[in-house]
């Protein structure tokens, strides 16, 4: 490190000496020489020096140069500069007779030394009491040594430093606290430190707060990579759980491929309770990451535990209304892929999160993941062609519920589309502003192969016999030896889609006419048959597999504008005008009848069926029209013919208010809006047979104070019931009543903050004693200053309710027909962070079912910063994953395993 500082040295500063050495006496007059010299044609090579750069020293003071000792001295703030080397010191001299370099501080007037010496080599900073370095052999000794390798900074009365930069420190200590007095280390009599590298070290013990402690060991080894990643062991956590025994877990080994790999393999083990064994677990974590190209991360974890110890576990007995389904084996990986946006180039990306559904509510703490019921994952690659307007894309996707245990996966899923495009552009036509001239094409091919693991319930309408029938769905496990039947399960289709756009009109000049043709064809790989066996008096399903085509046509048309509304106000007030915009809509769709079709239906003539009640459910000789791709992907078309009327009604009010911070009177007023939308839609089916008035869809959101939101959506029925609950045609207020609320739902969110300006109500402002007065911190008064509080405490608190209405059917209902609760789930939920201090944190999640009267599943977490060291806790009082967790240890990744531990979750009770 020193070397070539102080060779340069060796070479610079004795030229100084030579400048001030004695001067000989110079004759007046020289002797002419009477011998002719002759040129040297031979050329001399000046041997290069060592100095590679400038040098720069200076000294507030002085520099003193001693020519008969051959010394030379920098006085008072001494700068020492060679390149990427600095020395500076209070003193420096140099030595050139013993060759050797020697820094130390200056002692003020009140004897304390300042200035002491601080040696900085690119990266790696020394600071020490004493330096002596002999630049010749390039060792070192260095007195009351502080120097920082990586993350941890090393103290050492007496350091030795040899020629390969390696360092040998006498009585030191190891710590990763940054202050000069550190609050904790790990004190040894011996070390070696092998820069960027490791720290190795002799017998050594912990010492905190100055207080020595008996944790020690023999030896101590610690990783000192720098910045760069370096391989290494992970140490494990080691416990005891009362129903999986001894544990070490989290144990493993960080093997740092390349700059672009890593990966992490960790494991954990348990000795279980009694003489079976507790099970183990194995993780996996490869991140990767290539500079402006993409970035990623693979994780993938399994576990085994004996499902006997499972429901001999406290912990799943907490609550009855969870569901606990234990297996011994489960799986979770998990997959991030994110790629750098370019220019031109096509983009591959992934988010997957899948596995055994059992296995959050068995291996995790993470309330999200707990509570989070669905998954889903997908990986695709999409790419639009370079001027050409084609794109197309593929991707797999998967939904996982693990509650169900339901797995619905496509794949693949291709996409293949062309932007709209006009005619006469396409076939390059002259254009002379016609009408029909706007008419415009796009086209969409999309393929998919859908699998899932549900076996549908297979019924008929009207309850018809079938043989072989299933009267309810049915869930079959993934694994491997059961991939048959969910692969019989494929649905595979492929659809091709032409979306002809007829140009847009203004009518009237305020409405705007929007006329389209739809057509569609779908290729599927088989199809159901239907047959009536007299015999059974039921119906059989046969599926034919072969290459089908379905053809499908739709024409529509939309009629839309906007009307506004204005209320204007006196000038200069705060409130300068009211507005509100109407946006009426009315849409149109219809499409032929394709029941007639044998394509699409089989047309059956039953017998008179019964049920297993006597009572009749098909006249005699009456015939039924089935569909032949009941279930299969993309929805074919309805069995009758559709004339449908939809329409839709949208409102906003806006408000005009005058801008209380523009100053400048660039914007004196801005807009605030009352209301965010208030929406109706419906629609009526003039092709329907019955029940041809759709329902009346009615939503409401709004805004108050930016932080208040309010959200009720619902929808009303026109129509009647039966005693069984079925739509009779028949209307409400023929009853005497408009319509009947079959469902709706209510959510209000509220953000509350400690960020308020002053001036806004409920505000309240800190308020300070004043420092001259005589009674303040009287002890005979502690009550003089009780209203003096301080609301500066930082603190955040998100709540939301939410409320889900559903009609209960009939009052009267039919023997066996359980009525429905008319709330179903009301239920509030509150979450935040406190910060009590500048380095203390309290954050909280929680929530209550006001249905079920209990409180929803409730954590707290806490956090201390002690400068290097932190606590934190967890503790989650209530639900399945009750139980809490502390742990104080050090902050830094290098000493993560210098912590101590107390856990009692459900996962090591």
């Amino acid at each position: 490190m020193f070397g070539l500082l102080f060779m340069l040295c060796s070479v610079g500063l004795p030229a100084a000496w030579a400048q001030q050495g004695p001067r000989r006496t110079t004759p007046a007059a020289l002797p002419p020489d009477t011998i002719r010299r002759t040129l040297d044609t031979v050329r001399v090579v000046t041997r290069k020096g060592d100095i590679e750069t400038t040098v720069k020293y200076q000294a507030k003071d002085s520099i003193r140069f001693n020519v008969q000792e051959k010394k030379a001295t920098l006085y008072d703030k001494a700068n020492v500069d060679y390149g990427e080397m600095s020395l500076k010191a209070g003193v420096i001299t140099v030595d050139y007779n013993q060759n050797v370099l020697t820094a130390e501080g200056l002692k003020d007037s009140t004897g304390r030394v300042r200035d002491k010496p601080v040696f900085k080599d690119a990266a790696e900073t020394y600071q020490a009491g004493r330096i002596a370095y002999n630049f010749k052999t390039r060792k070192g000794k260095i007195s009351e040594a502080i120097t920082q390798q990586g993350e941890g900074y090393i103290h050492a009365e007496v350091v030795k430093k040899n020629e390969l930069n390696e360092i040998y420190g006498l009585r030191g200590r190891y710590t990763t606290c940054n202050l000069e007095h550190p609050h904790f280390f790990i004190n040894a009599s011996k070390m070696k430190v092998v820069p960027r590298k490791q720290v190795v070290t002799g017998p050594f013990n912990l010492v905190i707060g100055d207080i020595p402690t008996p944790l020690g060991f023999l030896f101590g080894y610690f990783p000192s990579p720098g910045k760069s990643r370096a391989s290494g062991v992970i140490i494990p956590t080691f416990g005891q759980a009362v129903d999986r025994g001894f544990y070490l877990t989290n144990g493993g080994y960080y093997w740092a491929i390349n700059q672009y790999l890593g990966l992490r393999v960790t494991g954990s083990v348990y000795s279980g309770a009694g003489v079976s064994f507790g099970g183990f677990g194995v993780n996996t974590d490869l991140t990767y990451r290539k500079r402006y190209r993409y970035d990623g991360r693979l994780d993938f974890s399994y576990s085994r535990r004996p499902a006997g110890q499972l429901l001999r576990s406290e912990a799943v007995n907490t609550d009855p209304n969870v569901r606990r389904n234990f297996k011994p084996r489960t799986f979770w990986l998990s997959w991030s892929h994110n790629p750098t946006p370019r220019p031109g180039g096509g983009r591959f990306s992934a988010n997957v999160r899948t596995g055994s559904p059992e296995f959050n509510q068995q291996n995790t703490l993470d309330v999200r993941n707990y509570l989070t019921p669905a998954f889903n994952s997908t990986i695709s690659y999409q790419k639009q062609l370079r001027n050409l307007p084609i794109n197309y894309s593929v991707q797999a996707a998967q939904d996982l519920n693990t509650i169900t245990g339901t797995v619905n996966l496509t794949l693949p899923d291709v996409t293949v589309g062309v932007q709209r495009q006009n005619f006469y552009r396409l076939l390059g036509l002259p254009t002379r502003g016609a009408w029909y001239e706007q008419f415009a094409v796009a086209y969409q091919l999309t393929g998919q192969n859908r699998l899932t693991n549900v076996e549908q319930a297979r019924v008929l309408e009207a309850g018809i016999p079938l043989l072989g029938g299933q009267a309810q769905s049915r869930t079959i496990p993934v694994r491997f030896d059961n991939l048959r039947p969910f692969l019989r399960n494929a649905q595979t289709a492929v659809q091709n889609r032409f979306d002809i756009t007829l140009g847009q009109y203004n009518l009237f000049r305020h409405f705007s006419l929007t006329p389209t043709v739809n057509y569609g064809q779908t290729w599927y790989n088989k199809q159901l048959n239907y047959t009536y066996v007299p015999a059974a008096r039921a119906v059989r399903i046969d599926t034919v597999r072969g290459f089908n085509i379905v053809h499908n046509v739709s024409y529509g048309a939309s009629l839309s504008t906007n009307l506004y509304g204005t209320v204007n106000f006196k000038p200069g007030g705060k409130i300068q005008a009211i507005r509100h915009r109407l946006a009426p809509s009315i849409n149109f769709t219809g499409s032929p009848n394709y029941q007639g079709s044998r394509r699409l239906y089989d047309q059956l003539r039953l017998g008179d069926l019964r049920n297993t009640s006597g009572q009749l459910l098909t006249p005699l000789n009456d015939t039924r029209a089935f569909s032949r791709y009941a279930g299969f992907p993309f929805a074919i078309p309805a069995g009758g013919r559709v004339s449908q009327v939809s329409f839709g009604l949208q409102n906003q009010v806006e408000m005009k208010v005058r801008n209380k911070q523009d100053t400048t009177g660039t914007q004196p007023y801005k807009k605030v809006s009352l209301i965010d939308g208030f929406d109706l839609s419906s629609g009526y089916n003039f092709a329907a047979d019955s029940l041809r008035l759709a329902p009346l869809s009615v939503s409401f959101r709004t805004q108050v104070a930016q932080k208040l939101n309010f959200l009720v959506s619902s929808s009303l029925n026109f129509y009647q019931r039966d005693s069984t609950g079925r739509l009779i045609d028949r209307y409400l207020f023929e009853a005497k009543r408009l319509a009947r609320l079959d469902n709706a739902s209510v959510q209000l969110t509220y953000q509350f903050d400690s960020n308020r300006r002053p001036g806004q109500p409920g505000n309240r402002q800190q308020r300070v004693a004043p420092t001259n007065d005589p009674v303040l911190g009287n002890p005979n008064q502690p009550d003089s200053y009780v209203d003096y509080l301080d609301f500066t405490i930082p603190w955040t608190l998100n709540a939301s309710l939410g409320a889900l209405y559903q009609d209960p059917g009939p009052r009267a209902p039919r023997p066996g027909f359980e009525r429905q609760r008319s709330w179903p789930t009301v239920a509030l939920n509150v979450s935040g962070e406190v910060k009590l201090t500048d380095k203390m944190r309290l954050s909280y999640t929680s929530g209550y079912d006001f249905v079920a009267n209990r409180i929803t599943i409730t954590q707290l977490n806490f956090f201390r910063d002690l400068h290097c060291w932190q606590i934190t806790g967890s503790w989650t009082p209530v639900g399945q994953i009750q139980g809490f967790s502390v742990t104080i240890g050090a902050k830094s990744a290098l000493l993560q395993d210098l912590k101590l531990n107390r856990n009692r979750t459900f996962l090591n009770r």
